[in-house]
Parts: C-alpha cells; sequence; structure tokens
C-alpha cells in the first residue's frame, strides 16, 4: 500500500514536534527478559481468592432519521413507517470469580449471569417488525438494542449466562475453556450496549517474558449483546447471511520502550477471510507542558479458504497524532481504505481499532476520512472526573464502481460518496463514598451522509449511566 500525501505530512508533523520538545517519558531500550515473578506462586486457594461482584447499565437511546429515512415497525400487521427510534434497557452482570487453587497448576472458574429489562415497551418507538430484520428502500438499521420478539414487542425481561469458563494456569500462563471475554484488535467484547458480547472457545495467554506476551484462542460462537442464544460468527457489513464455524487468532504484544507498545496480530474467519493487524502507539513529552501520542493501526484482509464472500483485498490504516497541554487535548486523524469493498469486521464483536471508527466506521471502499478532536479534562480546574470531548470527522472519495462481486455487491452503487459526523459529550465519573466509579456519560451525534452512503443520516442523543458493585 502506497502511503497518501496526507499521511506522509502527518508523519513529518510527528517528527517535527517530537524534536522540538523536551522528552520526559524515557526513550531507553528495554530488553526482554525472562519474569522472575510468577502469578501462580501467588496463588491464595479457590475459596480465599474469591469475589462477587457486578455492575447495573442503565442504558438510553434517542434516534431520529433524516433526509427522508425511516424506520419501520408492524402495526396490526401492518407495516408502518417513522423516523425516530427510542430504546431504553437497563441491563445487569452479576460476576464470581474463583480464585486459582495452589500447586503447579492453578485451576480457577468464571461466572457471569447477564440480565436485561426493557424499560421502553411501545412497538412504534422501539421500530423493529419481525425483531429487526430491514426492508429495502424503507432504510434499514435494523433493532439490535432491545430483545424483541416477531411482530416488534419486546421481551419485557430475560437473562443467561454472558461468562461460563474454567481456567488452567502455570506461572504466567493462563488457558481459559468456555463462554469468555476476550481482547485483541480482531476479536475483542463490544460494550457499547446495555450488555456486551463474549465469546464461546479457547484461549491461552501468556507473560513469561517482560514486555513481551503471547495470545492464542480459538472460537466457534459469540453470545451476542441483544440476543438470548449463541450465533456463529459472520461479518458486520456483508449483504447477506454468510457465517463462519470457527475463528482462530494468534498475536504478540510487545513494549520495546517504556513509551512505545506494538502488537501484531492475525485472524482467520473460516472460508470468509484471513486478517492481519499491526498497531503501535507512541508517547513523547510532558502532558504539563506539551506531549505528543502518536498511533498507527494497520489492516490487511485477504479472502479464505472458500471464500464465501468473495475475493477480498484490502489494505486498511489510520494515523492519529493527540497533543496534550494539562487539561486540553487536541487530536487529528487520518484514515484510508484501499480496497474495492468494505473494511470488514466480525459482527458482535469490537474488532477495528481505527481512529475514525465513530456513529459511522468510516470504512466504505476506497474512502478517506480525516476527524479532529477536542477533549477538556476538568480535573485540572478542581473537578475530577468530570470531561468533555467534541469532535468532527469527514469521508470522502467512496467508490465502489470496480467490486467484482460477492458479499458486499451493494457497493457497486456508491460512486464518489462522502459523509460527515460531528459529536458532542460529556462524562463524569464519581470518585469517592458509596458510589465511587459510578460513571455517567452524555453524547450527541449527529450524521449527515449522500444518497449511496451506508450510514444515511441521522441525528442521536445517548444516556448511559453505569454502577460497579461489590458484594464478596
Amino acid at each position: 500500500m502506497k502511503p497518501s500525501n496526507t499521511a506522509l505530512l502527518a508523519l513529518a508533523i510527528s517528527s517535527i514536534t517530537a524534536m522540538a520538545h523536551a522528552e520526559s517519558q524515557s526513550q531507553a531500550f528495554t530488553p526482554v527478559t525472562v519474569n522472575t515473578k510468577s502469578a501462580q506462586a501467588e496463588a491464595t486457594g479457590f475459596i480465599e481468592g474469591q469475589s462477587i461482584t457486578g455492575s447495573t447499565r442503565n442504558w438510553y437511546a434517542n434516534e431520529q432519521l433524516k433526509r427522508g429515512g425511516k424506520f419501520r415497525y408492524n402495526k396490526n400487521d401492518s407495516l408502518q413507517t417513522t423516523d425516530r427510534r427510542i430504546n431504553w434497557v437497563q441491563g445487569t452482570i452479576l460476576k464470581y470469580n474463583s480464585g486459582f487453587t495452589e500447586g503447579t497448576v492453578g485451576i480457577s472458574t468464571e461466572v457471569a449471569a447477564y440480565n436485561a429489562i426493557a424499560l421502553e415497551r411501545d412497538r412504534k418507538n422501539l421500530a423493529a417488525a419481525n425483531g429487526g430484520t430491514p426492508i429495502p428502500g424503507v432504510g434499514g438499521l435494523g433493532n439490535n438494542r432491545t430483545l424483541t420478539k416477531d411482530g416488534g414487542d419486546a421481551e419485557g425481561q430475560w437473562s443467561k449466562l454472558g461468562l461460563a469458563n474454567i481456567k488452567a494456569r502455570i506461572s504466567n500462563t493462563t488457558l481459559t475453556a468456555g463462554r469468555q471475554n476476550f481482547s485483541s484488535p480482531q476479536v475483542d467484547v463490544i460494550g457499547n450496549r446495555a450488555l456486551p458480547s463474549s465469546f464461546q472457545g479457547i484461549s491461552i495467554h501468556s507473560e513469561e517474558l517482560n514486555n513481551l506476551s503471547f495470545d492464542a484462542a480459538t472460537f466457534d460462537r459469540v453470545s451476542p449483546r441483544t440476543e438470548q442464544s449463541l450465533s456463529k460468527f459472520r461479518s458486520e457489513y456483508t449483504d447477506t447471511l454468510i457465517e463462519a464455524d470457527h475463528v482462530n487468532t494468534l498475536g504478540v504484544s510487545y513494549q520495546p520502550f517504556a513509551s512505545l507498545k506494538t502488537s501484531l496480530w492475525a485472524t482467520q474467519a473460516e472460508d470468509l477471510w484471513k486478517q492481519y493487524y499491526f498497531g503501535a502507539t507512541h508517547e513523547l513529552g510532558d502532558s504539563q507542558v506539551l506531549s505528543l501520542t502518536t498511533g498507527l493501526n494497520y489492516y490487511k484482509t485477504v479472502d479464505e479458504g472458500k471464500a464465501k464472500m468473495g475475493e477480498i483485498d484490502n489494505d486498511t490504516y489510520s494515523l492519529s497524532l493527540g497533543l496534550t497541554h494539562q487539561a486540553h487535548s487536541l487530536t487529528f486523524s487520518y484514515q484510508e481504505i484501499a480496497g474495492n469493498e468494505y473494511f470488514d469486521y466480525l459482527h458482535e464483536t469490537n474488532g477495528i481499532y481505527l481512529a475514525n471508527s465513530l456513529l459511522s466506521d468510516f470504512n466504505g471502499p476506497n474512502e478517506k476520512s480525516f476527524q479532529v478532536a477536542y477533549g477538556l479534562n476538568m480535573a485540572e480546574y478542581g473537578v475530577p472526573g468530570l470531561k468533555f470531548n467534541i469532535y468532527q470527522a469527514r469521508g470522502w472519495g467512496i467508490d465502489g464502481t470496480h467490486y467484482k462481486g460477492g458479499a458486499y455487491d451493494s457497493v457497486k452503487t456508491m460512486d464518489g460518496e462522502h459523509h460527515y459526523e460531528y459529536g458532542i459529550g460529556a462524562s463524569y465519573a464519581v470518585q469517592s463514598g458509596p458510589l465511587k466509579a459510578t460513571a455517567i456519560r452524555a453524547t450527541y451525534t449527529a450524521h449527515r451522509a449522500s444518497e449511496n452512503q451506508v450510514d444515511g443520516s441521522i441525528n442521536e442523543f445517548r444516556l448511559v449511566t453505569t454502577i460497579p458493585f461489590n458484594i464478596l
């Protein structure tokens, strides 16, 4: 992939800024050494190390489609349309963790019950006919926020086992089998609803070396955010339902300097694609004077096995430069898709570590995008826990006319599509007392798109309150 002029300019700015400001973050090389500490040697026992924790989240979202876009719902077996959708759900997680048994091999278990209560149950407000399946030409955006029955009625209350696994640990290496959380640039828990997703399979994480860790995993099912059942993996942007029987992933994380973190991953979605990822984050300077954080993310995606989705050949990267001075931060992010299909990722995961993945992912075929964001941390003004942010992002040059055919045929209508998005948010985390760590966040986002850009034109307001608690 040939870097664009914009990316080269951004790299040049990064170099100049690095030279202009004194180092306070150590840039010394840190060699890889054997980890002399053993996590298993410090095990306290199955019962002695147990804990019961949880959280409850109140999740509210109010959306309004613009420029003629419509949601739809069933009323008396007749299709009706509306430009507004409201979802309001209370999600609660109760989690039990045992300690690790003592000895050379430690055993522990993790179990979490997930419960959701639909606080908004009006069929029109939910706008989810037949469980949320979109109707072509009327407006997509099926409901993946409130669990609904056929016809669009809300499931008033439902529960499931979100986590259920057994762990075995030797020294600093842990094997986990069962339903679990997992975090990587390609298979990552997504937690932007009342409840998060989780994955079923086997994973291993090893920290036997300092500054160098290894991960490997294989999964065959995902537990979706707003569903009771398990599902096979599929892609986020495919036009048709094409599923993978297994997803296999392998990664290494390396920190050669205190200021530099890198990671390299490879993931196979069986008979769909192989995807490779490289990421790096570098910190320079002192935020009390001026600090610079540089982030690079790169994905390479190619079709795999039976290539059920058709030919895929996609290079995608984002580069971000963040300047921080005391309470203020200013970030510039450039992102580019080099391929005639979407940059795609696995549905019900957060497997998109790109700087401009916002309400829109800015991931159309051959799309380029740029974002400017400003953040204000009020801790510097005597109000710790209170933060504000505002951003604007623009995407242009979306062109799918050269797509050869397969699971993304809808991109063929995209010729010079463009869109923009802006958002403003405020968050507060309680600093002390019985509600310590309770987080409240309010966001307002507006997105406007040309005729064939997939995300459409929409305004959205969200208000999310998350309260953690400890029982044992």
